[in-house]
Order: C-alpha cells, then structure tokens, then sequence
C-alpha cells in the first residue's frame, strides 16, 4: 500500500492494522539532541486511547508505547524514530458479520475495489486505530514546536447542534470535562445530547478548532506547498474529517473585500491585524499571527440502527452493527487534528530554513 508516508523533511510512515499484533510509527528527519521519552509521547497517547468515557468505545487498550529506535540516554540521535504501541484487545469474533457485506459509512466497498479483498477486522488500515502513529508522531513534533516557542490549542467547539462560541471560551476548561470542549457547561449539554444519540443507537458528528500561536511569518510556499493546502491535506487524511476551513473559512463567500481583509497597522513599532479573517495564513504563507483552523467530523458510522446494504454477491440485505464503537468520533481527534498539524508545521518550518541565502549564509558562518 503506498501513501503511508507524510512530509518531506520530518517525515512519518505508520504501519500496523486495527486487529493485528501492533500498530505504529516511523519518523525520519527528526533533529538529534532533542529531549524524549516514553511519557513525553504517552501524554499524548492517553488522550486518544478507548474507555475514557461512556462516550467512547470501551475496547480496553493502555495503548502503551516502545521506543526501539532513535533515542540514547534520553535524547533523540538523529536516526530514524521507530514507536510501537502493541494491541491487547482484539476481538475480531464482533466483525463476523460483516465479511461478506458492505457497512454504510465505511470503506468496506471502495476497500474491496481497490485491492480485491479487505480485512474486515474493525477495518484494517482504513480504521480509527490507524491514528496511533500520527499521534506518536505529533507528541514528538510537538516537542520541536516547544523549543521554537509555537504552541497548539485544539478543542471540540461543537458536538451535534451544541457550539461554543468564541466570546464563550475557557481554555483552561478544555481538559475539565471529557469532550474537550472549552466550556464546562456547553459541554454538559452535548453529554445530554450524545446520551439521547446513544438511546436511539445513533451517533454524532462535530467541529474541531485548532489554534497555531507563536508561527513566524513566512512559512509555507506561494504555489503548491501552501501552508494552508499542506494543513489542509494532512487533516483531510484523517479517515472521519470532511471538511478543513481556516479563519473564516466558507462565510468569507459571504463577505465583501472590504470587510473580510484583515487591516494591517502598526502599534508601538510592531505590526498588527485589525482582524484575523485569514486564519493567520496568506498566499499560502503563515502572516505571524494566530493560525485558526476547523475541520468538520462526520458522526460515527458504525451504528446499532438496522441499515440497508448490499453483500459481497451484489444482493440487498439489511446489517446491524455488533462491538465496541465509539457513539462519537470528536473527542478522541482532538489531540489527532493536533498531531497532524504539529507534524504539517515542523516540516514546512524545516523546508523554510533554505529559503533565504542569507540564513543560509549566517548558518554556515
């Protein structure tokens, strides 16, 4: 299978299947002399692993990870990184039914198209648990952006028809209440709401917000390697995502020239936007201010309802859905919507190091 891999200079391949032995990560391009541990990588980890609610599967996974590679005496070496987090609870005995038919949602079809057969064992490559290895990954790309100053803030701004507005957040209530949303009591709402989903045997779908702070101006090229088309790619990757906008994204289509450009002004010698509309990108090139980015999250596919389909033999037949899933997908990709952009950023700030002859000179110098 090719398209494992992602990034140029800070590159990344995951490997492994849902139900197989292990899953994880590859990282290549990582800088030696960078302080990592296990922990610094499992505080990522926990934040994406199952059973942290009744709002997430419980299929029981500690999700703990190795190191085998690229760290000595606590520090990174300059070799390739190799993670692996080992799978504990398999239960493959749930999936039987579904091996000869096509789940609606899913890529069970589009799977069996492409290479003539499929591991229907919770999905094998095209499934959630694939998402392991990007977030490994970020945890160490993330410790990058640290010592450059640049800081990520993702959250859950709305589950089903409950949003938060922006004049509405509490940051430091992200990591108060298990849907990660910034607000307590927007966040109590959308647990009454998912467990009404849950008593219907339905599922739920959300937004999740993404904040760069601290991003110098000029990362990203003018043509294809947009950052923005870059971010946009390495969101749009992750399997339940159907939509990235940025700043403000599909209204700007509503707006006017004259109240969607962001004014530039200049405010004790140092230079500001009136406003943020663009995200923090333009031309394709991060502007220096906050880089704000959604992506829209599908409801969850897998669902207890009875649902119409067809067999592996083209013939209509109706499936219910057994096992442990996940009655929404949005709080566990917080911290994957985080990983992607963290990895998207350490690369395109790698690339940008050779843009400028005089840096370059100033370097070698």
């Amino acid at each position: 299978m090719s398209g494992s891999s992602f990034g140029k200079l800070f590159q990344i391949t995951t490997w492994g299947e849902s139900h197989g032995p292990a899953i994880g990560v590859v990282i290549d391009g990582c800088p030696a002399g960078i302080a990592l541990s296990e922990t610094d990588i499992q505080m990522f980890l926990d934040r994406r692993k199952p059973g942290q609610s009744k709002f997430t599967t419980q299929r029981r996974e500690s999700d703990s990870v190795e190191i085998l590679s690229g760290v000595f005496e606590g520090y990174t070496t300059g070799t390739a990184i190799s993670l692996i987090v080992r799978n504990q609870d398999q239960r493959s005995r749930d999936y039987g039914n579904i091996a000869s038919v096509y789940r609606p949602g899913h890529a069970d079809y589009t799977y069996t198209q492409k290479y003539g057969f499929r591991d229907y064992r919770g999905g094998g490559r095209s499934s959630g648990r694939e998402t392991i290895g990007r977030v490994a990954a970020g945890a160490v790309a993330a410790k990058i952006l640290e010592q450059l100053g640049i800081h990520i803030t993702t959250y859950a701004k709305s589950i089903g028809p409950v949003t938060v507005e922006e004049q509405d957040y509490h940051f430091e209530q992200i990591h108060e209440n298990k849907l990660y949303m910034p607000n307590n009591e927007q966040a109590q709402k959308a647990e009454e709401y998912l467990s009404q989903m849950m008593a219907q045997k339905d599922s739920a779908g959300g937004i999740i917000e993404c904040v760069v702070s601290g991003m110098p101006a000029g990362i990203g090229e003018p043509v294809f390697e947009k950052l923005d088309a870059n971010l946009g790619k390495a969101i749009l990757s992750i399997g339940a995502v159907k939509a990235v906008e940025f700043g403000a994204g599909m209204q700007a289509a509503q707006k006017n020239g004259s109240t969607n450009n962001d004014a530039f002004f200049i405010k004790d010698g140092v230079l500001e936007k009136a406003t943020n509309h663009a995200g923090g990108i333009l031309g394709g090139m991060s502007d220096g201010f906050d880089i704000v980015m959604r992506a829209a999250v599908k409801p969850t596919p897998s669902i207890a309802q009875t649902q119409h389909t067809v067999n592996i033999d083209g013939e209509n037949t109706e499936l219910v859905i057994h096992g442990r899933h996940d009655p929404i997908i949005v709080p566990r990709a917080v911290v994957v919507v985080e990983s992607m952009a963290a990895v998207t950023l350490v690369d395109m700030l790698f690339q940008n190091m050779s843009s400028r002859m005089d840096r370059i000179v100033d370097f070698y110098s």
